[in-house]
Formats: C-alpha cells, structure tokens, sequence
C-alpha cells in the first residue's frame, strides 16, 4: 500500500549559488557525510547536490511533514542499493515519523528516483508499506 507521494524540481542554479555563498555551511548543514562525498567527487558537483536537495524535499513531502514536526534535513540521506538504484535512508525524527505512518505488521519501503537536466533536477517518492510476510517486499535502508 502506499504510504506517501513526493515529488520536487529544483534549478540547479539555486544551489550553485548557495554552495558559492555558504558553502561548507550548507553543504554540513543540509547533507549527510556519504552525500557530500558522493557530491564532493561528481564533476558536476551542484548537480548532485541540488538532485539530493530535491530528494530530501520529496521525501518530506511523502512523509507528510515537510522538513518540520521534528524531521530535519539531515535525517534523510540518499544511499544506492548494491543494486545502484537509489533510496533515502532515514534517521532521527524522519525515521519515528516513517514508523509511525506504517500500519503495525508491514514494512516500510522508499522508492526514489532522481534526474538532471540543466537547469533543473527532480527527484520522486514513493513511500510504501508491505505485508511483513510478502516474500516480494524489498527492504529498504529505511527500516531498522
């Protein structure tokens, strides 16, 4: 069943200027360690930056709360499966208020997707819950 639905654009431009402007203070503010060294090491640096922004943003969205009722930026990090394919691992507030929105029985999982075509990027997410005994539920790094 799906739990919430988020979705975000953001111009990648906003984020160069932010990272020009504040730089580490942003960046330490707004993302996780593994984040900032995936973005850290990208040629197209404010890219990846603004694609986990606007991921972070979405997930907020899904979650119901935005980034407020106790879900701060960094509590939601974007990780890749050892597949590659991305989601968002939460901690903190973000997590309590994942558990809370998950019927007792069911496991929560965060399908994400992230793309960039300058000037923008966009992220979508999917956050939705399956049946514990679902021999097709895919964990997510979201559960703990």
């Amino acid at each position: 069943m799906i739990i919430g639905i988020g979705s975000d654009l953001i111009d990648i431009r906003r984020i160069e200027q932010t990272l020009e402007r504040f730089g580490d203070r942003f960046t330490n503010r707004v993302f996780t360690e593994i984040e900032q060294a995936k973005s850290d090491r990208r040629k197209l640096r404010a890219a990846s930056y603004a694609k986990r922004f606007a991921a972070k943003e979405a997930c907020s969205k899904a979650l119901g709360s935005g980034v407020r009722m106790g879900v701060a930026w960094r509590e939601m990090g974007v990780v890749n499966l050892p597949s590659g394919q991305p989601t968002i691992a939460l901690t903190g507030g973000a997590q309590s208020r994942l558990k809370a929105l998950v019927p007792e029985g069911f496991t929560p999982r965060i399908d994400l997707t992230i793309t960039d075509d300058f000037p923008l990027a966009q992220a979508f997410v999917v956050i939705s819950a399956w049946p514990e005994d679902w021999p097709q539920a895919i964990p997510s790094p979201a559960q703990d």
